[in-house]
């Protein structure tokens, strides 16, 4: 971002990231994008699109809420 400051998304997927695979800071930064989405891919049923969309980001957001 302009003024330095990390973009809302990337702190939700941190904490996100934190709640469901036990990630700490360092290895959430440490992680490629491939890296997250395989471990999201897991909340994904077998027979569902092979992908990560932000209906499953909601879904998984509602059932782990912050706070």
């Amino acid at each position: 971002m302009a003024d330095g400051r990390l973009g809302p998304a990337a702190v939700t997927l941190a904490g996100l990231m934190a709640r469901v695979a036990g990630w700490r800071p360092d290895d959430f930064w440490a992680a490629t994008p491939a890296d997250v989405r395989a471990v999201l891919a897991g909340w994904i049923d077998a027979g569902d699109a092979a992908r990560f969309d932000r209906a499953a980001l909601s879904a998984m957001m509602e059932q782990f809420p912050d706070g």
